[in-house]
């Protein structure tokens, strides 16, 4: 039993049923496979659409890209983020761009780490204990005041003193022009879109794909199963006996317009404070090689889910992590449940690392299936 189509659960079906040739049934809630990784073409316009926010492959490890290849052909996509502060434009992440556009400057490689590793000596920070003091101790004040401070507290809801400083950690720092927002040896899009490759991942005859099926509303009546694949949150799975962790999520505002280019790339953030949305997206610069007269942009919005809302950030403040230890050794007493994905494991996975982390697990399960 598979809880969940996105990528953990997909390719675990994928792997029992191809390999193995093991019976799967997979429980999706959404009338959708593909979980947040979820695409298909706007009925408006045909851009392929990204449901659940923007998605981007990239990868370091051939394993997961291979894999990968073999379900779907990838564009030649190269990511890049933008900023908009108090009404100009920076490229991100921090780089020799940002900082002496900033700075209306033209600092070299060594000027530009001068002047960062001062900004951060003036902080004075040598153990960071939350994410401002973690983005202090790794740029300095100008840059943390200008594109991270306002940002993280809107996407967050928390104040940055009040946030684990992992968070900050995602974001790297450049002393180039390269405005490449990932630095791995792979990346694209899917030139069918994401739905296109979760169809043939789950098209088996092996695997039967139960849609609109709340797990929880048939936990009690399902058929008998040797192994339960569960990549929902692990606190529910446990009737949040624990407490529940802490999430973000977002939702999205859509618009067709009909103009060629909205914003003349994939994602623009928003760091003022006073803007209420976090990013704007515009889908058809993900696929540069299509050519479309008119656009679809979303504009993301960070709030505090309910019960009922989807999950996409785990805050994991020291509350969480604390209480996310107990649902481990919940999950320790079950051993035919497998927790897996971004919900299931409670951390933030991209999508390759979920690929890779799923491939790994069914090896491991492999070995004692083929064992037994």
């Amino acid at each position: 039993m598979v809880v969940g189509a996105g990528f953990y659960g997909s390719v675990m079906a994928e792997r029992f049923a191809n390999e193995l040739g093991w019976k799967v049934v997979v429980l999706e809630k959404r009338n959708h496979i593909g979980g947040n990784c979820w695409s298909c073409p706007d009925p408006e316009t045909g851009i392929e659409v990204h449901e659940y926010g923007p998605h981007i492959f990239h990868t370091s490890h051939e394993q997961g890209w291979k894999y990968l290849n073999r379900f779907t052909k990838f564009n030649n996509y190269r990511h890049t983020v933008w900023a908009t502060r108090k009404g100009k434009v920076y490229p991100l992440p921090f780089g020799l761009a940002a900082i002496n556009l900033l700075l209306g400057r033209r600092l070299s490689p060594d000027e530009a780490r001068a002047w960062v590793a001062e900004e951060v000596r003036k902080t004075g920070i040598a153990d960071p204990k939350n994410l401002e003091e973690k983005a202090l101790s790794l740029i300095g004040r100008p840059l943390y005041e200008a594109f991270v401070k306002e940002y993280n507290e809107k996407h967050w809801g928390m104040k940055p003193t009040e946030l684990p400083a992992y968070i900050i950690t995602r974001l790297p720092i450049r002393y180039t022009y390269n405005v490449g927002y990932y630095n791995d040896r792979w990346e694209g899009i899917p030139i069918d879109g994401y739905g296109a490759i979760f169809k043939k991942l789950l098209e088996h005859p092996n695997i039967e794909v139960r849609l609109n099926t709340d797990y929880f509303s048939v936990r009690n009546s399902l058929p008998p199963h040797d192994l339960l694949i569960y990549t929902g949150p692990i606190d529910r799975f446990f009737d949040y006996k624990h407490g529940r962790l802490g999430w973000r999520s977002v939702r999205f505002e859509k618009q067709v317009l009909d103009i060629k280019d909205f914003q003349g790339t994939s994602v623009m953030n928003e760091c003022d404070g006073d803007v209420p949305y976090t990013r704007t997206h515009e889908f058809k610069h993900f696929t540069p090689e299509l050519k479309f007269d008119r656009t679809v942009i979303f504009r993301e919005y960070s709030f505090a889910p309910g019960l009922d809302d989807d999950l996409y950030y785990p805050v994991r403040t020291n509350e969480d992590v604390a209480r996310h230890a107990k649902y481990l050794a919940e999950a320790a007493t079950v051993p035919h449940v497998i927790f897996g994905g971004r919900l299931g494991a409670y951390a933030y996975l991209d999508m390759e690392n979920t690929v890779s982390t799923a491939l790994d697990k069914y090896a491991d399960l492999r070995r004692g299936a083929v064992a037994g």
